[in-house]
């Protein structure tokens, strides 16, 4: 198991030094100087050079380049041009709430979409698999941003059930901390229900039509006994690794649910850098969400020993 994670932790490596050479020179090669951003609009071209020579921005490209690898490999992502602060404590700063959001979510996603998945397989083409399949394609087709302001003006706007914007950390109290982060994480979970719904049930769907389902069925077996412990235990590493993908759905989801609600995460932070051309701030944010998207997809595959023991590594 050690040599597997060994393996798997040096294969992803060069995946993150591509993604890493290819956001520095995006940055650098598309238009919009921050050195013109920070000095504001009624700088003068003097100032602009200065606070340029200041950041080091008048450095050659390669330089540049070298630097930041020096930094990253002792553990500092540099400064924030914006926020005058560390890059890795700014995101240590925002992390809670990102964090919260995206567990939530998964928790939320994961306890609707499954039992769905597996009931619409068990009534195959009845009501229920239509109206699934309905559900899947809307939940597919309307932008997280458009649920979220329709979500807002009902049960915020006009019903009054939730807080329109804001956050509270758990530090404030585990009430408060649920009920600002219940509408974000069910407006960010309707694409992952649809998704993890969809998957759930084609894998149960072909299980239902394994020899084992059969036999367990002429044994005298509940129907509920067949779907759980047989059809859905069968169909759960499809579902597994579907989640492990969604996780690139929620880093997209998460920057744009933050921006709608008010949230101070990292979804916040990104657009905040984003606009601000942000070099250090951009660049340790994609780091940071590459690697979580690694680390994620190695736990997954280290889950497929738990669900299937045929499974060695």
């Amino acid at each position: 198991m050690l040599g597997y994670l060994l393996r798997r932790v040096a294969a992803t490596l060069p995946a993150v030094a591509v993604v890493a050479v290819l956001v520095f020179l995006l940055l650098r090669i598309t238009p919009g100087d921050p050195a013109a951003i920070l000095a504001g609009d009624a700088a003068s071209p003097e100032q602009i050079a200065r606070i340029r020579e200041n950041l080091g921005l008048n450095e050659p490209l390669l330089v540049q380049f070298f630097i930041w690898l020096k930094q990253i490999a002792s553990g500092d992502l540099g400064e924030s041009f914006y926020f005058k602060i560390r890059v890795v404590d700014l995101i240590a700063q925002r992390l809670e709430p990102t964090l919260s959001l995206a567990l939530l979510t998964i928790v939320v996603a994961v306890l609707v979409s499954v039992p769905l998945g597996t009931l619409a397989a068990w009534r195959f083409g009845g009501w229920l698999d239509r109206s699934l399949m309905g559900f899947s394609v809307m939940g597919f087709s309307v932008p997280v941003f458009v649920l979220a302001y329709i979500l807002i003006w009902l049960l915020s706007v006009k019903l009054g059930w939730f807080p329109v914007q804001g956050f509270k950390r758990l530090s404030d109290g585990f009430g408060p901390f649920l009920y600002h982060l219940i509408l974000p994480a069910v407006t960010l979970s309707v694409i992952y229900i649809a998704l993890i719904a969809r998957v759930t049930r084609a894998s149960v769907l072909e299980a239902l039509g394994e020899d084992y389902i059969r036999t367990a069925r002429a044994k005298g077996l509940r129907e509920s006994q067949v779907l759980v412990r047989h059809a859905l235990a069968n169909a759960a590493i499809p579902i597994v690794t579907v989640v492990g993908i969604g996780v690139a759905l929620l880093i997209g989801g998460v920057v744009v649910t933050e921006s709608v609600y008010a949230i101070p995460g990292l979804g916040r932070l990104t657009v905040d850098a984003v606009l601000a051309r942000d070099f250090p701030t951009i660049q340790g944010l994609i780091l940071f969400f590459s690697l979580l998207y690694v680390f994620v997809n190695l736990l997954v595959d280290l889950s497929y020993v738990v669900f299937d023991p045929r499974i060695r590594y």
